[in-house]
């Protein structure tokens, strides 16, 4: 059996350059926000807390404890505007939740995809292919958001797609 691993190496790739983008980012930058908007620090916050909470209390992978989000399903860092996180605490949220996503990849097969779990209090049903579709297009978002308000403010967007970027 192989894994589906290989099938998302762009995802990891777009990891990485968002964790370098972030890392790049001062207090008073990761604090900037247009409109309505959430500040960079609670997008960020939020793109690595659903990760945890897709896998981890959705899909009932373990690693939720290894995370920041040990309860992502009852409240994220956006919920709590009055507490804005440095970049040091926003890379170890995208750096730890993706350690989930990376022992998912590794450790899934593609007859594991199709599998159904339904999520608790509602009446949806989730597969592992359409959480992790979920995911990517979700991080997808949320990182245009980000690019977006730095460049509202005169700041270089984060490129997830630029060549010769790294790749851990």
């Amino acid at each position: 059996m192989s894994s589906i691993g290989p099938f998302y190496e762009g995802w990891r790739k777009a990891n990485s350059r968002l964790i370098d983008g972030v890392a790049k980012l001062a207090d008073d930058q990761l604090g900037l926000q247009v409109g309505s908007y959430w500040p960079i620090w609670a997008l960020v916050g939020h793109l690595a807390g659903a990760r945890v909470f897709w896998l981890c209390d959705v899909l009932k992978e373990a690693g939720a404890e290894t995370t920041p989000f040990r309860d992502a399903a009852h409240g994220g860092w956006e919920d709590y505007p009055d507490q804005p996180r440095a970049a040091a605490e926003l890379v170890g949220a995208l750096e730890t939740s993706w350690k989930i996503v990376e022992r998912c990849l590794a450790t899934w097969t593609p007859e594991m995809l199709g599998e159904e779990f339904p999520r608790e209090g509602t009446a949806q049903i989730h597969t592992r292919q359409s959480v992790l579709m979920r995911l990517i297009t979700h991080d997808a978002f949320h990182a245009g958001e980000i690019s977006m308000v730095l460049g509202r403010h005169g700041l270089p967007e984060i490129d997830l797609w630029r060549p010769g970027a790294r790749t851990v």
